[in-house]
């Protein structure tokens, strides 16, 4: 991880958003010309996720939105690794998927025909501030224990127990980890991956929902995990989802793997922006027709009132995305726009 924590070190992501969103998109030079079958099945594939049994309704939605406008059959392939998602697409097995902006640069380095195609915007409508929140979170009762001078920091996290999501999550271990280095000055990130080294035990949740679990749960002292997968399942008992040291306590429906941890607390004592994930489509196992149709379908403004795949702000039973504001729809985006975690990776 070296090469990834050398390259962001001095970088400002905030600002690095702000110069990308103003970015011009153009059409990808890498969409293959090729005719596909056109009765071959289009196969789309989750994250751990978005696997999750709170949205199984939106995946049906979303099966029908591309089956309408392709007039094919849409296969569903939910998976519990990162890498299953990353190699199903990259290896063309499955033909489109929704990622994180660190997963999808993954795969476009194993393949060049994986390609972005449209990822959700910001309350504008637009691209210039699209993006979700990464937190560290602690339990509650030990919330106190990280503030340094009245503030919450990481500055006291080093020896304790650490979850991530998975080496492939964006907000849950490409974007912590380079917090972490930038605020201890490390070389690089090799140490936060190992235990007994910068924390004294490290796990991975295998999902945004299993690292929350792993605090709940107190197998760890901290968590990063983001906003976007956890609404299903926590509320805000104090403060909001964009406000530091916001309490949230898992909901009294919230289903597994939160069924016995109801009533718990979770403070974020950080938090960082990340880019809005992609959706993506192999280029080359997909034809450039279809491609077209689903990019059509997918930002569109009916897709966007689709009530089983966007929900309303604050709504009791979240989405698959959840609007900000009337505005809020998935828009087009290419690779260029993805620059900024680009250099994070470090490819």
């Amino acid at each position: 991880m070296s090469k990834l924590s050398k390259s962001i070190l001095g970088v400002s992501l905030i600002s690095v958003l702000g110069l990308a969103g103003c970015t011009s998109l153009g059409t990808s030079d890498k969409s293959s010309s090729n005719n596909t079958d056109k009765s071959k099945a289009i196969t789309v594939v989750f994250y751990p996720n978005e696997s999750a049994k709170s949205f199984s309704g939106s995946r049906d939605a979303l099966k029908k939105s591309i089956e309408k406008v392709t007039g094919k059959t849409v296969k569903l392939q939910t998976t519990t690794d990162y890498n299953v998602a990353i190699q199903a697409i990259a290896s063309g097995k499955a033909q489109v998927a929704y990622m994180g902006a660190n997963g999808y640069i993954q795969a476009n380095h194993i393949s060049k025909d994986v390609q972005p195609f449209a990822t959700q915007s910001d309350a504008e409508g637009t691209l210039k501030k699209a993006s979700y929140n990464s937190y560290f979170m602690v339990q509650q009762k030990d919330a106190n224990k990280y503030q340094s001078n009245g503030k919450y920091s990481i500055k006291n996290i080093k020896g304790k127990k650490m979850s991530y999501v998975s080496n492939s999550s964006t907000s849950g271990f490409l974007v912590p980890t380079t917090e972490v280095v930038r605020e201890f000055k490390l070389k690089d990130s090799e140490s936060l991956t190992q235990n007994g080294k910068f924390f004294s035990k490290v796990l991975y949740g295998g999902s945004h929902q299993g690292s929350a679990v792993n605090l709940l749960k107190g197998d760890v002292d901290v968590a990063a995990f983001d906003d976007t997968d956890l609404f299903p399942y926590l509320k805000v008992s104090k403060g909001s989802w964009n406000k530091l040291g916001s309490t949230f306590e898992v909901k009294s429906d919230a289903e597994a793997p939160f069924g016995n941890l109801k009533g718990k607390k979770v403070v974020n004592i950080a938090m960082m922006p990340v880019q809005q994930a992609p959706w993506v489509y192999n280029t080359k196992a997909l034809s450039k027709s279809d491609q077209e149709k689903i990019t059509k379908e997918f930002t569109s403004q009916s897709f966007a009132d689709n009530k089983e795949i966007f929900s309303e702000p604050n709504a009791k039973t979240p989405k698959l995305f959840q609007k900000a504001s009337s505005k809020s729809q998935l828009v087009k985006v290419n690779d260029k726009w993805y620059a900024p975690t680009h250099k994070l990776v470090g490819y």
